[in-house]
């Protein structure tokens, strides 16, 4: 199958003429079908778009104002869904000149025999010339996203993607308008066990192309962890909750129970905790709507299990320092121990518990 067989998406802000460079590059490779979207560019900025719609190959598609790199992405793959249902896929790519044609070419041919896989060109970050802000930030995205979510790539912020036409309906669902939508695209993919290929592509930064970017470090950068920073809160919201609740338990009517003092107030604590935890991550983290009752029975499942570990190693640690009764004592070892239960938990929650 051809690289005839595969769109190229571009979207674009206010470009220079390395646009309409871009585009005749790719045309001399053999593309025959380039979208590009323009994302609100002012009037200053509307020539390059005027001369590429009068390629044949070319659709130039309009936002009135600029909604983000996210959302004209996703208006491209839906022109993508409906008119090109012939095509077998389709490649984004930015319009800077950081991407190169035979890289483009390389992606494409990757596509075209995936089996469904997403294809990422990665770029080596240890290239001399390759700006701090952008070494940077895609080695702290990689190391969370690896940790956190278990996604293996070298490159998380590139912006030469090869997606199968099967999977196009799903870039069109997945939230987000500006750069968080492209770190969206990897998580609803993981979630989805749908798997990545990577392919080697040069490294380009030219001076001053940098400063030309509209990404914005900070706001992006805390639009792309959103879904981190939600699921830390709900777990950080949680865990107070269980370690009053539980404080509560032990303090007051914990000598009721003897022996089973931890066993019996560890499970009120998080009777409570989990249920609130459960609606924070199944609403605003993991974003399910449907599956109810199987996600809840999958996470009381493994709250259970895990209350039962949580209260052994409370025991065992409590025993070890010859004291189950002293409640400021018994709170700290629980700390210790629901910390370290921590990682296991959400790892079981991302695969298992709120798979979509």
């Amino acid at each position: 199958m051809s690289i005839s067989s595969v769109s190229v998406i571009i979207p674009s802000l206010n470009p220079t003429e390395k646009l309409e460079q871009v585009v005749a590059g790719l045309l001399d490779a053999g593309f025959g079908d380039i979208i590009v979207v323009n994302d609100g560019s002012d009037k200053e900025h509307l020539p390059p778009f005027e001369r590429i719609e009068e390629m044949r190959e070319c659709t130039v598609l309009t936002h009135p104002e600029n909604l983000g790199k996210g959302a004209a992405l996703k208006t491209a793959f839906r022109f993508f869904e409906q008119e090109r249902a012939e095509k077998s896929g389709a490649i984004t790519m930015d319009g800077d000149g950081q991407h190169l044609a035979h890289d483009a070419v390389k992606c494409a041919q990757a596509l075209t025999q995936s089996g469904g896989a997403v294809v990422m060109g990665v770029r080596d970050f240890h290239h001399p010339t390759a700006p701090k802000r952008n070494s940077m930030g895609n080695r702290i995205t990689a190391f969370v996203l690896r940790i956190l979510f278990g996604i293996k790539l070298r490159d998380t912020q590139t912006g030469l993607r090869g997606v199968p036409a099967q999977h196009v309906p799903l870039m069109c669902e997945i939230k987000g308008s500006r750069f968080e939508y492209e770190t969206n695209m990897l998580l609803e993919l993981k979630q989805l066990s749908i798997p990545f290929q990577e392919i080697e592509i040069e490294t380009v930064y030219e001076e001053g192309s940098n400063e030309r970017s509209h990404y914005r470090p900070f706001m992006d950068s805390a639009m792309i962890f959103a879904r981190i920073f939600k699921y830390a809160m709900s777990s950080v919201l949680s865990f107070l909750v269980d370690i009053s609740v539980f404080w509560l338990a032990i303090r007051f009517i914990g000598d009721y129970f003897g022996l089973w003092n931890i066993l019996v107030c560890t499970a009120i604590a998080r009777s409570v905790s989990s249920f609130l935890n459960f609606n924070i991550n199944r609403k605003l983290v993991f974003q399910r709507s449907s599956d109810f009752g199987s996600h809840l029975w999958r996470y009381y499942l493994l709250a259970a299990i895990q209350m039962l570990v949580s209260a052994g190693g409370l025991w065992l640690l409590s025993l070890a320092l010859g004291s189950t009764q002293i409640a400021w004592l018994l709170t700290v070892l629980k700390i210790f121990v629901d910390t370290t239960l921590f990682f296991a938990s959400y790892v079981i929650q991302r695969t298992w518990v709120f798979k979509g």
